[in-house]
């Protein structure tokens, strides 16, 4: 490989990562707050609830690698501009393709890298992930034993457990549900377990009582055993419907059996699946851009900042476009040429255009 190119591409690496690094830590902070809930409401540790946001770390690097490539391209042939070093390998007799294969062999890498994230590694970690949420939402077992703390599985319902010891046999239960306002319940029990039952999971509680006040009216029952129904407020995990990100690309597009489903689930695949293959390649799409905003033209010493502008403005542009047509693509089935379209004829005129259809002038001084 030329020493030029390997020049570029180190600095082209350098920023890459650290762009993509940035952008993944601040957003996967923003979604990572979303489930803090679990932490405060359910006690989940924090070990679990690494795990549980660090997976959806996939989807949100297949967002994030176009963006981040194209900022680093941009930033780093607009850095080899000022500092002269990108003129002095044009006069040298370097043609445009000669400067733009470093950002090219990067951005082809990246490419490869977002078709197996979205490709395999997405899907597999997304279904981690919605399992994994599903089991602390629907799955309060772990929640009602917690020692020593007022836990609200659900709204109006209360739950106190003193103490439980090594058989898992629970001491000191206290159970309010006021869910129904005029007809509030309140359980207290010496000890207690739960158990599974053909119906779902029970409390099974022992020498207590059991209050009951109805429009002002106290009732007051005295129990050896008794048996609480809490299967109203869990749910199998098994039952949960897939989302279309944990699919495969051949579940997506139909390839292999699957059960019936009505035309909104089976469009919903479709779009997902042509953006799985249409998105990675925006890696390609916006490093042309870039290449086309700093190589094409006029050469300016004294500043690129109105190119530049230029190209941020087309690349946002072109990234909700896809964003859009991904919608679409879901309700229409004709706007799919249009997401291939959208992506490839850019491509063609940005080609066309470093292929020194432009001819490049001197630098402004």
């Amino acid at each position: 490989m030329y020493r030029d190119n390997k020049y570029i591409i180190k600095h082209l690496v350098h920023s890459t990562l650290l762009i993509t690094i940035s952008l993944t830590s601040i957003v996967w902070l923003t979604q990572a707050l979303r489930f803090v809930e679990f932490i405060v409401n359910q006690g989940v540790s924090i070990t679990l609830f690494l795990h549980l946001t660090l997976l959806l770390v996939p989807s949100l690097l297949i967002m994030i690698f176009p963006p981040a490539l194209f900022a680093s391209v941009l930033f780093t042939y607009n850095k080899l501009t000022t500092d002269s070093e990108l003129i002095v390998m044009q006069a040298m007799g370097l043609s445009r393709w000669r400067l733009a294969r470093p950002a090219l062999i990067v951005a082809s890498v990246v490419t490869l890298m977002t078709y197996s994230i979205a490709m395999y590694l997405q899907p597999t970690s997304y279904k981690q992930f919605k399992d994994m949420q599903t089991v602390l939402r629907d799955s309060y077992v772990s929640l009602l034993v917690q020692e020593g703390v007022f836990s609200n599985p659900v709204e109006g319902l209360t739950v106190f457990i003193r103490e439980r010891d090594s058989s898992n046999k629970l001491y000191g239960i206290l159970v309010h549900d006021n869910r129904q306002p005029n007809k509030s319940v309140t359980l207290m029990a010496e000890s207690g377990r739960l158990v599974e039952s053909p119906q779902g999971p029970s409390f099974l509680l022992e020498n207590g009582n059991r209050q009951e006040m109805n429009n002002g009216r106290l009732s007051l029952l005295n129990f050896e055993k008794y048996t609480l129904d809490i299967s109203f407020y869990t749910n199998s995990i098994t039952k949960r419907k897939s989302d279309v990100q944990e699919l495969f690309l051949p579940e997506l597009l139909g390839f292999t059996d699957e059960v019936s489903l009505n035309e909104t689930e089976i469009m919903k695949r479709r779009a997902e699946g042509h953006q799985r293959i249409v998105w990675p390649i925006y890696n390609i799409s916006l490093t042309l851009l870039a290449l086309t905003t700093l190589i094409s033209g006029q050469f300016n010493r004294r500043g690129q900042w109105q190119r530049i502008t230029i190209a941020v403005v087309i690349a946002t542009v072109m990234l909700f476009a896809a964003v859009g047509i991904r919608g679409t693509m879901s309700v229409q089935s004709m706007m799919i040429p249009v997401a291939y379209l959208a992506l490839l004829l850019p491509i063609f005129i940005m080609c066309w255009i470093i292929s020194d259809h432009i001819p490049i002038k001197r630098a402004q001084t």
